[in-house]
């Protein structure tokens, strides 16, 4: 009988201990897991790693995953940080280029999705109408397309061109109100473009063939000569010229002589394209205040001066220099 009960309470006493046993490493287990983060870290190469640690100070967890931070090298958050959690994060970045969010980094250590926000720029989209042009052809009395700077025929304008209108429609996307991005989303024709039309003229051009190619024609003259035509009112890219940049040498009896003959003077001599006959006159308001009142007359071509280009004489290479290339609004009266 005595053996039966001492039989059982060694039983009893090994169940207790078991269940003990079993308690106490549940326990463990519990708090083991308990501590166990995943913390993700992204190096300054953009290379992403996940580890389990049971660290939480951001020095413990790179020092224990082996990853030495660089002296050229900054990280976010801070080395004395703890974290914790889901979605913890630990950032390496390259002082050698660094973002935004590294500099607002070092000023705190906790950065809400609000604080980061803040420091981008929003972008805005605006939609734009704009009216643009269609240039118009230089063609002659056949249609055919006429090259005018690289022919030796004289022309004259039998039907004036005009040039046609598109409308169309952006969206255009500004940051810091600096277009980043421009997409047409339609375009309508509002008019065509008429051709321009040049007759071929046998007409051959002398220095005193007609009084407005005088160099002793006033301003006023000139404006009293060209009354009751209307003229073509044109955005010209207009330059300037002297003697001695047109390739003659000093000694050429050429020198200074333009393609009509006279004798190029300044504040009245401009080279134009062939579609602007020789003794054309030309009103610019820009240069209005000048001796010749803004009046001009072509008596000079150029290889570079095409229909839409205009280069007026000046006496000396400095005053060209100073006066560049400009786009100017050009009232021109050809006859």
């Amino acid at each position: 009988m005595k053996e039966n009960e001492q039989a059982s309470l060694s039983i009893r006493k090994i169940a207790l201990i078991t269940i003990m046993l079993i308690f106490m490493l549940g326990v463990g287990v519990r708090a083991t897991t308990a501590s166990l983060n995943t913390v993700k870290i992204v190096l300054s190469d953009n290379y992403q790693i996940e580890v389990i640690t049971t660290k939480k100070v951001v020095s413990e967890i790179l020092e224990e995953n082996h990853i030495i931070v660089l002296p050229t090298e900054n990280v976010f958050p801070s080395l004395e940080a703890e974290i914790s959690g889901e979605n913890a994060t630990i950032t390496i970045t390259s002082l050698e280029n660094p973002t935004e969010l590294t500099t607002l980094a070092e000023e705190s250590e906790k950065v809400s999705i609000e604080q980061l926000l803040s420091n981008y720029s929003p972008i805005t989209e605006k939609i734009v109408t704009k009216n643009e042009e269609i240039p118009y052809e230089t063609v002659d009395e056949d249609g055919k397309k006429i090259d005018t700077n690289n022919t030796s025929k004289n022309y004259k304008v039998q039907k004036k061109g005009k040039v046609g209108k598109t409308q169309s429609v952006y969206k255009i996307r500004y940051q810091n109100e600096i277009e980043i991005e421009k997409i047409e989303i339609s375009k309508k024709i509002i008019s065509q473009p008429v051709n321009e039309v040049l007759k071929e003229s046998t007409e051959v051009s002398t220095r005193n063939s007609n009084s407005y190619r005088s160099n002793n024609v006033s301003a006023k003259n000139l404006a009293s000569l060209v009354e009751g035509i209307e003229p073509q009112v044109r955005t010209l890219n207009t330059s300037a010229y002297t003697a001695s940049t047109c390739g003659k040498d000093p000694s050429s009896p050429g020198y200074g002589i333009t393609s009509s003959g006279a004798r190029a003077t300044a504040w009245y001599t401009v080279a134009a394209g062939s579609a602007y006959p020789v003794g054309t006159v030309i009103y610019i308001p820009y240069f209005a205040n000048k001796p010749n009142g803004g009046w001009f007359v072509v008596q000079d071509r150029g290889g570079a001066i095409k229909n839409n280009k205009l280069d007026v004489y000046m006496d000396t290479y400095r005053e060209c220099e100073i006066f560049g290339r400009r786009n100017l609004e050009c009232y021109i009266y050809v006859r």
